[in-house]
């Protein structure tokens, strides 16, 4: 690789848009069968070569870049900027820090973290599947494999790669895998490397899937859980009155027809409630740690619709009203976007006005954010230091990553006449004009403003 100079970048780069934009202005109508799948492998490696200057890219950007400059973190940065998602911007700056070049240091120049898989793919002969199989391979490794096995087997796989699918790929790295560690000895510290726990995305029907990797330790902590509130005839939401104590009655199990899944998720149901009704695990973010749901008194009135969550999940209404006979209830009044009388002369927002924000924000107000009100703090849209106010009307939701970007010389908020937050980017940033938030107002987005949805 050579240095090339701006001019010289900028050229080839006019030169690529145009030669794809005459590539799609083909029909194709006059090829055969064999120069169809001649020229798929053609455009198939070609994609693929593209991966690694876009590496090269990323990874100048988290060398050079601060987090001043870009407005965000880096991959919230390209998420904004590439119009893709938060966690897709995360995989690929993960990836080139494997796979592109680095630097010491001292400045001097370093090979790819994974020498043999970043030039399969800078040669087009593997794609995204391949070196998905590879870096998973090389992570569930244990710690006490040395460094040079690492490169011999990491150089392998990316061979094996160019002439297998990654499916196929897959199954000769599990060998491998039997090859490098026999006796299959993980240490505590390989297990905690690897746990982890996922909650997806909720569906159209608002289910969501969970994935995890437990440690020995979790795992044994819900077997114990479950095995008292999953047991046949436990907690069983189709009862009138679910056992949640026990032991359940012999008519209890008998009419309990729920398959062992489905205990499992009504005990981990029933585990959660207990935990938060119990008020052992104290405040979080001025609230204390508890399900907050804001509907709109139309709704709940209704007995329809949804209410929302400070995490972000939708709840039927019915939902809403079961959890809402046992829940403290909060009315707040807004009037074209801004609530009534809720203002004081205390710094820190009070749990009322808190409320207020995650029924008005429903989560961070930075632009693209999508960071929900559980994981927010409450923000001085007017410095507090000059107004020595609080009022809810001049507070917003900014996330823990966002929030410090509002400062002298960086990023500035304020209020529009909707009563909507907006963010003002530093003069270095080429963002336009002021901008709000709507991830978490879609409505906005589907209606015009002056609308009523």
């Amino acid at each position: 690789m050579h240095s090339s100079d701006r001019d010289a970048i900028e050229a080839d780069f006019t030169a690529l848009h145009s030669v794809v934009s005459r590539i799609l202005g083909h029909s194709f109508d006059t090829l055969t069968t064999p120069d169809r799948l001649t020229y798929l492998q053609r455009l198939e490696q070609d994609t693929r070569r593209l991966q690694a200057p876009r590496h090269v890219l990323i990874n100048q950007l988290a060398e050079q870049a601060g987090r001043d400059e870009l407005g965000a973190r880096l991959p919230n940065a390209l998420a904004d900027r590439l119009h893709i998602t938060p966690g897709e911007a995360a995989r690929r700056v993960a990836e080139a820090a494997d796979l592109g070049p680095r630097r010491a240091l001292t400045g001097e120049p370093l090979p790819p973290l994974l020498t043999g898989t970043a030039a399969a793919q800078r040669a087009g002969k593997i794609g995204a599947g391949h070196v998905r199989v590879i870096r998973r391979f090389l992570h569930q490794l244990p710690n006490s494999v040395d460094v040079g096995t690492r490169e011999k087997v990491e150089e392998h796989l990316a061979e094996l790669a160019t002439e297998h699918r990654p499916d196929d790929l897959a199954k000769l790295a599990e060998r491998l895998s039997a090859y490098i560690n026999p006796d299959g000895t993980y240490t505590d510290e390989d297990r905690a490397r690897r746990r982890g726990l996922t909650l997806g995305k909720q569906g159209l029907d608002g289910m969501s899937e969970l994935r995890a990797l437990l440690t020995p330790e979790a795992r044994a902590g819900l077997e114990a859980v479950l095995a008292k509130t999953a047991a046949p005839g436990m907690c069983n939401p189709d009862d009138d009155t679910a056992v949640v104590d026990g032991p359940p009655d012999h008519d209890a199990v008998q009419r309990d027809s729920r398959t062992a899944a489905q205990r499992n998720h009504d005990g981990l149901n029933a585990a959660l409630r207990t935990l938060l009704a119990s008020g052992e695990l104290g405040q979080h973010k001025g609230l204390p740690a508890t399900i907050v749901v804001t509907t709109t008194l139309t709704d709940l009135e209704a007995a329809t619709g949804e209410g929302l969550t400070g995490g972000g999940t939708l709840l039927p209404m019915s939902d809403v009203i079961r959890m809402g006979r046992h829940a403290h209830h909060y009315l707040a009044i807004f009037d074209k976007g801004k609530a009534l009388a809720l203002y004081h002369t205390k710094r820190l927002a009070s749990p009322g006005q808190r409320i207020v924000l995650y029924a008005k924000d429903r989560g961070c107000t930075r632009p693209g954010c999508d960071a929900p009100p559980y994981w927010c703090e409450v923000h001085h849209v007017e410095d507090w230091a000059t107004t020595y106010r609080t009022d809810v009307n001049k507070l917003a939701l900014a996330c823990g990553s966002d929030h410090p970007l509002v400062e002298p010389g960086g990023w500035a908020t304020r209020k529009n006449a909707r009563g909507d937050t907006e963010w003002i980017p530093p003069p270095h940033l080429d963002h336009g004009q002021p901008r709000v938030n709507k991830y978490h107002h879609p409505e906005k987005i589907l209606y015009d403003e002056d609308d009523d949805p």
